[in-house]
């Protein structure tokens, strides 16, 4: 069944009935990602579900997919970037159930037993935004070079000029 994102959700009773939301949601009711990107238009599709594995944990299925407008860190120019993320989290009440989870999901620390959906969106396109961002293409550019740093041809070796100078004492010995 597919609805509407709510606010907040009652996770255990999400759980029981196997509830799942799927649509979009436009990023400008995203701040904190806001705050990354390059622009706030657009919007992200999502499908979330929640159910119980096998063994007994309660989790959350995640599917986000968008274009992220981001600044490429080598040209300093706006590009889309393609955000395709499947994440399952385990549900768990207190940082000791956190150890229960098995290496398959991430935790998702429940408040009051509550899941505020547009929240879970928000932080997993946060972490799945690179580091330091490159569009595609950028790296046929130029390479960076350091004013700094010498160029290897000009790189002289602090052992050649003992070696001239052991040159000259060997001339003048031999003559």
């Amino acid at each position: 069944m597919s609805a509407a994102l709510p606010e907040k959700v009652d996770a255990a009773r999400a759980v029981a009935t196997r509830r799942e939301y799927s649509g979009t949601v436009p990023l400008k009711s995203l701040p904190r990602l806001c705050g990354a990107l390059a622009a706030s238009d657009g919007s992200l599709a999502y499908r979330i579900g929640f159910d119980r594995d096998a063994l007994g944990i309660s989790f959350l299925a995640l599917e986000i997919e968008g274009d992220l407008p981001l600044i490429c860190q080598r040209t300093l120019e706006p590009f889309g970037w393609p955000l395709h993320l499947v994440q399952r989290l385990g549900l768990v009440r207190s940082e000791h159930e956190e150890a229960g989870l098995t290496e398959d999901y991430e935790a998702l620390l429940l408040e009051d037993g509550e899941v505020d959906l547009a929240d879970v969106i928000q932080d997993e396109a946060l972490l799945a935004i690179p580091l330091i961002p490159l569009s595609p293409g950028s790296e046929s550019q130029a390479e960076w070079i350091d004013p700094g740093q010498p160029d290897e041809d000009e790189v002289v070796s602090p052992f050649a000029a003992l070696a001239s100078l052991k040159q000259k004492q060997n001339r003048k010995a031999g003559e």
